[in-house]
């Protein structure tokens, strides 16, 4: 995460070539906050690819033995330690392939798809406009998403009064 200042909980990797029944284990090291609701029953998220194509599966809380704690790889400038997060898992399926994550992933590319979904909606498109705002520091156009009627003229839609919503769901804020 480009500029993170701290309290680093999430993740989102895959393992491939998995052995069904075999037991895996994994300690995430660098983890930032000092408590976590792992410690207070979540779990973390699962997606199998073999799942999905045979039962129709999607995301689901899995793993055990989880458990949150420091460990002792000192951070630069002296400000602590860092934290642990460790889960085990048995695969359901030989050579499966799984995603693990802190929370759902909703990728900037997700969310492209939908918005391209809304400008060719045929209803849709009549009430929402998309301009890019600015450039995030990764280089990736910041939309603004202008929803409302068109159909007066553009003197009528300059006195109308407008509300603003911005946000941002961060992983480690959203649970």
């Amino acid at each position: 995460d480009t500029n993170t200042r701290g309290h680093i909980q999430w993740f989102y990797f895959s393992v491939t070539n998995l052995k069904k029944n075999a037991k895996y284990k994994f300690n995430i090291i660098n983890m930032q906050k000092p408590d976590s609701l792992y410690n207070d029953g979540m779990r973390v998220l699962m997606y199998s690819e073999l799942e999905q194509k045979s039962a129709g599966k999607g995301w689901f809380r899995g793993a055990s033995d989880i458990c949150y704690y420091a460990n002792s790889i000192k951070r630069k400038g002296g400000t602590g330690t860092y934290y642990t997060l460790t889960f085990s898992f048995s695969p359901t399926y030989d050579d499966d392939k799984i995603y693990f994550a802190h929370c759902y992933p909703y990728t900037y590319s997700n969310l492209q798809d939908y918005l391209r979904q809304l400008e060719t909606d045929p209803i849709k498109k009549t009430r929402v406009r998309r301009r890019v705002l600015c450039k995030t520091i990764a280089g990736n156009d910041c939309d603004m998403i202008t929803i409302t009627s068109f159909s007066c003229s553009p003197e009528s839609m300059r006195t109308r009064k407008g509300i603003v919503v911005s946000g941002r769901a961060h992983p480690g804020e959203s649970n």
